[in-house]
């Protein structure tokens, strides 16, 4: 019973779930190994606890450490309902733990988030990057964008992240703007859905609106984002308030009329196909959570990507 417990730090697991009470224990994610070498490593899950560009409740900066506890929910022998296989015996999985920066010197961040995940990169494994509010995407994907060129960015959102903005600003409503900008995003093959706030100006990005979603249906909207980003090199983006708030309260910028955990879940599970590099999950805010409902939606889509990621194998 050496290895029952603590899982993240004493037991020797490679590959594969294994066991741990829900309820004990070091809350790694899906409690896997926490490890900085990355020798033989496919997927590099990484915390960037950051939220001081949020525009009303902060609380993200918790996120990271809100989804590893929820995590450990899901982390049951076998692995998940619907993909009847465990995702850690196809892929190596460790928890890097989570970016370390000084929030004394706030503009000196994007640089240490953009450094720290470009030497997780080098690696050659797939890094999957739990929030923190969205502005910490465009760091990453300046990373990724340095090894594939521009990149087909698959969105989950309720707002568009694209504000015009002049001086420029380190925020979580104009990165995608930028980083289109400046050639790190390809915004004719990328695709935003379940917008339901207001933008006049697209930028040139493929919209898909809450009510589209809705009404056309999961499998209608994963058609249309597999049409426009083709077999480009794509990062997909999960924002949590995507989802309306009766499934994800715990969030800085709720917005009714949101897509339920269920139509989030499979849309991901359709995405098979596409050339996935990166992913993340951003805008988790526990001190506005109840019952960690929006943590575990959070874990949730995480496991579904990693699931998506395995099924590959």
């Amino acid at each position: 019973m050496v290895d029952s417990t603590d899982r993240a730090f004493v037991g020797n697991h490679q590959f594969g779930m294994g066991y741990e009470p829900t309820y004990s224990g070091a809350n790694s994610l899906f409690r896997r190994q926490y490890s900085r070498d990355l020798d033989g490593v496919d997927i590099v899950a990484w915390g960037v606890p950051y939220d001081l560009s949020v525009t009303n409740r902060p609380g993200c900066r918790f996120g990271p450490r809100g989804i590893r506890a929820a995590s450990t929910n899901l982390a049951w022998d076998g692995g998940p309902w619907f993909w009847e296989f465990d995702p850690f015996e196809k892929l190596r999985m460790v928890d890097y733990g989570d970016c370390t920066f000084d929030p004394g010197f706030p503009t000196e961040i994007p640089e240490t988030i953009y450094e720290e995940a470009k030497g997780i990169l080098a690696s050659g494994a797939l890094l999957l990057t739990m929030g923190g509010d969205h502005s910490v995407t465009e760091p990453v994907l300046r990373a990724q964008a340095e090894r594939y060129g521009p990149i087909s960015l698959i969105q989950i959102d309720a707002h568009s992240d694209t504000w015009e903005e002049n001086p420029r600003r380190f925020d979580h409503g104009s990165m995608f703007y930028h980083a289109a900008q400046d050639g790190i995003l390809d915004a004719e093959h990328s695709v935003q859905a379940g917008l339901r706030t207001y933008n006049a100006k697209s930028h040139g990005f493929n919209t898909l609106t809450a009510e589209f979603v809705h009404e056309q249906g999961v499998a209608a909207t994963v058609e249309r984002i597999k049409q426009v980003v083709g077999d480009r090199p794509a990062y997909l983006t999960f924002d949590i308030d995507a989802l309306d708030p009766a499934f994800a309260p715990g969030t800085g910028t709720p917005v009714c009329g949101g897509l339920s955990t269920w139509q989030a879940m499979s849309l991901i599970r359709k995405l098979g196909g596409v050339n996935l590099i990166g992913a993340d999950v951003v805008e988790v805010s526990p001190p506005f959570d109840h019952a960690e409902i929006t943590a575990l939606a959070g874990a949730t889509i995480l496991l579904e990507m990693i699931c998506l990621i395995a099924s590959k194998k």
